[in-house]
This record gives C-alpha cells, structure tokens and sequence, in this order.
C-alpha cells in the first residue's frame, strides 16, 4: 500500500516529465502551516534554468495537468512557483479507512531487506555501567527496534571490553586479595585498588605484567578467575538492560576477547597487501587524508612494538569478521562523537584493504554529552561519575512522587509498574528526543513535566484516549472502518498528519534521525487534544458522528502506540 506522499510522489513526478520532459524530484514536504494545504511541491524554482522558464509558469502547467485527479482538492503556485496541495477529504478518508485494516498502519516490510549489525552499549568488564553508556544503549536500541521492524535483519552487537593487560592487573589483585565479589560494586572498588597498586608498586606491576601473558597463554586459574568476572558482569549488565527495557540479551554478547585469536591473522594479511607497515619497531597503516595537528602523516596504529594489540587492531578484525562471517551489508556503530576520527579510519582502513566495497555501508551514529544543568558534564555533586543503575532508580522514585501525588490510594505494585514505564518512559524519550549528535542538558524537572515534548506527555495522551474507550457506549474493536468521515477542518489536519506516519518511520531507517519520530508523536498529540477540544466525541447526538469520532481517536491511539513501541517506550491504559 503507498502512503500518501509515495501516491503525490508517483503522480508528480510522472506528470512533470510529460509536460517539462524531465524526470526530476517534485521536492515535496509537509506544508509548513495549514492556510498552505497538506503539502509543497518545490521543484519549479530548481528547474527554472534547465527550462529557460519562469518557476511560476512551470508550477502552473502542472497544476492545469493534475487539477482534474481525485486526489486534489486544491492546487496553487504561490510565492517563487511552490505549489500548494490540498488533499481531499475523501481521498484520506479512503487512505486511513484502509490502514485501519492494516496491523500496522501502512508500515510495510522492506522488499529488499539488508544484514545489518547495530553495535551499541559495549559496557566493560569489572565496571559498572554509568551515565556515558546511557545514550548508546537507548539510541543504539531504538535503531535495532526500527529497521528489524521494516523487515531488515539486524544482528544486535554487544562489543563488551573483556580483554586487555588491565585484566592482568586486576587479577593479580583479586588472587593476592582472596577475593570474594557479590557486586559489581565490589569489583568497581577492587579495580580501583589494583590500578593504584599497578601505578605505585612496580613489583606488583611486573607480576600484573606476567599474569597478562598467563591469561594470554591460557593459564587455568588465571582463566578462570577471568571466566567468572566476565560472567559476574553480565548477568549485572543483564540487570540494567531489563531495567532500562532494551533488547541487548546475553548472546548479543561478542567483545574483545572474541578477536583476539584473529589479530595476528589480521596484522599478516594487511601487511602483505602493503596496506600496514613497520615503523619504528610497531605495525602502522598510513592513510590519506589524516594527518595530526601539525600536518604530518597520521598513523593508525595496529600493534604495538611489544607485540600488544590495541583498540583499532580489534576494531578491524570485527569489521571484518561482520563483513566476512556475517554478511552484513550495513554496519552501524553507536559511538560518541569524540570518536568520529577513529571510526572514520577504522572505515577507511576497511575499505583500504578491500573488506568494504561500495555494496557495504558503514556508519558512525554520533552522539553528544549528557550535561548537567551547569552544561558541564552531568555528574554528582562530589564530581563523581553518575552510576547508571542509580539514575534509573531515580528516574523511578521522581515518577512514583509524581503519581502518587495524583492517586494517593494507589497499590503498591501497581504504583511499582507505573513508575518504571513512566520514569523509565522520561529518561529515554529525553534522551531521543534531541538531535543525538547534540549534547543536551538533563533536567529532572523537564523530563518528567506532564506538559511539552516529553515522554510522561505522549503516555497521557494514550491514556486519555483509554479512559475515551473506556466511557465508550459501543465496542471501538467492532467499529467499521468505513465508518471514518472527515467533518472538520481539525479532522482533516488530523488525518493528514496520522498519514504520514509511515513515511516519518521509513525515512528514519535510512537517516537514523530518531528525533523526527520524537517530533512527529508530539504534533500528533497535541492535533488530537485540539481535535478533542473542538470536536466532541461521546457527548455528540449523533451516532455517525459519534462513531467516526471515535475511529480517529482509534487511529490517534494506535500510532501513539505503535511510534513510542518504536522507540522502546511501552505506553500505559491508566496513570
């Protein structure tokens, strides 16, 4: 089924090649206010010079074509030669009667689906998650939510740091602390001991230093002790990602230590493509296009000259097993932005070696800081980083405070469900609903208001439209969908907006901007409360109108749903 833009895109696109004999984009868009119709068609002031014509005139020759469709109810060339288009009720009448049928709302499976990897979260060994792995993990979820919802296959990457020499020396101070770990709090402390202990006794350094090449080389305890800090840390990563409600599971799960048996391979094989060479006793690729500071050459390097690997040299062996082993046509990679130039070398060196040819698409998914309400890094009061079980824990109590402050009689576990959809809800609908690649300040207060651009907002809107059914005299289910009539002007802006819905999702899996699907839940919601301002739907006399009415409070409910469902966000019946 074509959306509504697809059938403008069809019928302008065909109409300007008859007439102008060139088949270009109509460069169509919403209309930015409602006196400018449904649409703008913006293609005439592009072609004015291939055409040697004024934008006006062939605005207005396609406008003669096209006054006669169905589809139109009005046709103009205002301004420079923009068209403005307005729909007719009856053809959005016919659009939304048949997506009341679809499961979906006119969401269709891509014909054409690719492989692609989401590598988001990568939380570390021995740590606990703070506030700097909350925007992976949210963006990085809502990414995967979407394109295996339009049919792709996304493989879920959870690239975990747990390998490295900084296991030698926690180890090392684990055996010689006979340690017993009940939380990964424990093995925050234990790890901070061990680095102090690396970084003032060299002697406890040089075994720290050996206990790498054991752990390395396959040493039994040492293996071992490794074996139960990496499982101790998942099933606490596990604990977050429940909490949060995200899609990460244990088998997504492929970190450092699953590569480290392929470097040395790696290393071989860039060498002798002459892509990688020593330099000063390390393994370097030069690219071009990178330099430092100073304009010299900017190496990438891949090993050290104690034979050490690094970040990069595991990077590149994971692109390439993604590429190789799992057929990914489409690498995404969650990442802050402070990393752009590694993962721009990282796709480069890719490419270099022949690993990604133009069929493969590498992206960074670049996003800001987290900052406090100083637009400093958002951090305690004593300037410690933010734990980030804490902060969900907060997010729960701030939202339990606020509902109990409406339903003081509220059940306990009742008021425990509520408060994690809705504090939950708030965190990540804050966090999705900026520009990811911006930093943004966290508010408390902001992010769980009921009214403006916020999650707790868009879950009222739901709920008022439940209570809606709720009140209903007849069944909304058994409603026919023919019984949808557009009778106001508020309705038809309502319509209009519930009808791109497809094309805002479908859009978003190719730009990965998730804050356009933020902005569109918004505007719906505040068109339904205007519909339900001016358009009574329960107190009207009569039952055509009444049922009508109700088929778009359907309509409206279904896409809030379905679009925060989308963004990993679960909507609620009651609040």
């Amino acid at each position: 089924m074509l959306s509504i833009r697809q059938q403008l895109q069809q019928i302008f696109t065909a109409t300007i090649k008859e007439i102008h004999g060139v088949d270009t984009d109509p460069m169509l868009q919403p209309a930015g206010r409602p006196e400018y119709g449904d649409y703008q068609a913006n293609f005439a002031l592009r072609l004015a010079k291939t055409l040697q014509k004024k934008p006006f005139d062939i605005a207005n020759a396609v406008i003669t074509k096209l006054q006669a469709s169905p589809l139109f109810a009005k046709l103009e060339a205002s301004g420079p030669g923009f068209i403005n288009i307005t729909l007719k009720d009856t053809a959005l009448e016919n659009q939304l009667q048949k997506l009341m049928t679809q499961e979906h709302l006119g969401l269709i499976k891509t014909p054409h689906p690719d492989t692609v990897v989401v590598d988001y979260s990568s939380a570390n060994v021995a740590k606990e998650m703070h506030v700097g792995h909350l925007r992976t993990t949210i963006i990085g979820d809502a990414i995967a939510r979407i394109l295996n919802f339009l049919g792709h296959q996304v493989i879920r990457q959870n690239h975990i740091g747990d390998w490295g020499t900084q296991f030698g020396m926690l180890i090392e101070h684990l055996i010689e602390s006979h340690w017993q770990v009940h939380q990964t709090a424990d093995l925050t402390t234990l790890y901070q001991q061990a680095k102090k202990r690396f970084d003032e006794d060299k002697i406890f350094a040089e075994r720290a230093r050996a206990r790498v090449v054991a752990l390395q080389e396959g040493d039994k305890k040492s293996r071992e002790i490794w074996q139960q800090l990496v499982k101790h840390s998942l099933q606490y990563f596990q604990s977050i990602y429940q909490k949060l409600d995200v899609l990460l599971v244990e088998k997504d799960v492929c970190g450092e230590s699953f590569y480290n048996d392929k470097l040395n391979a790696l290393v071989t094989e860039l060498q002798q493509k002459n892509i990688a060479a020593v330099d000063q006793g390390a393994v370097v690729i030069f690219l071009k296009d990178f330099f430092d500071p100073d304009g010299n050459p900017l190496p990438m390097l891949i090993r050290k000259s104690d034979g050490g690997y690094l970040y990069a040299t595991t990077d590149l062996a994971a692109i390439r097993y993604r590429i190789q082993e799992l057929k990914a046509n489409r690498l995404i990679y969650v990442v802050d932005a402070r990393q752009k130039q590694h993962f721009d070398m990282l796709f480069a060196a890719a490419q270099v070696a022949g690993w990604a040819d133009n069929t493969i698409r590498l992206e960074h998914v670049e996003y800001g800081t987290v900052l406090g309400e100083d637009h400093k890094p958002f951090k305690t009061r004593s300037g410690d980083t933010i734990k980030l079980n804490e902060l969900l824990a907060e997010a729960e109590k701030r939202a339990a405070a606020l509902i109990l402050q409406k339903h003081p009689e509220i059940a306990a576990e009742e008021l425990a469900q509520l408060a994690n959809r809705v504090g939950i809800g708030a965190l990540k609908y804050a966090d999705l609903r900026n520009d990811k690649a911006k930093d943004y300040v966290f508010s408390w207060d902001r992010m769980l208001a009921f009214d403006g651009n916020t999650g707790p907002y868009l879950q009222n809107a739901y709920v008022r439209i439940a209570a809606i059914f709720r009140k209903s005299p007849v069944d909304v289910q058994a409603l026919d969908a023919v019984s949808l009539h557009i009778s106001s002007p508020i309705e038809h802006i309502l319509a209009v907006k519930i009808a791109e819905f497809p094309d805002v999702v479908s859009a978003i899996a190719n730009h990965l901007h998730l804050h356009y699907l933020c902005d569109y839940l918004y505007d719906l919601a505040g068109l339904f409360h205007k519909f339900y301002e001016h358009c009574p739907v329960l107190t009207v006399s009569d039952t055509r109108v009444r049922d009508s009415r109700l088929q778009w409070c359907v309509l409206t409910a279904r896409t809030l749903k379905l679009g925060l469902n989308l963004l990993g966000i679960q909507v609620l019946e009651r609040m």
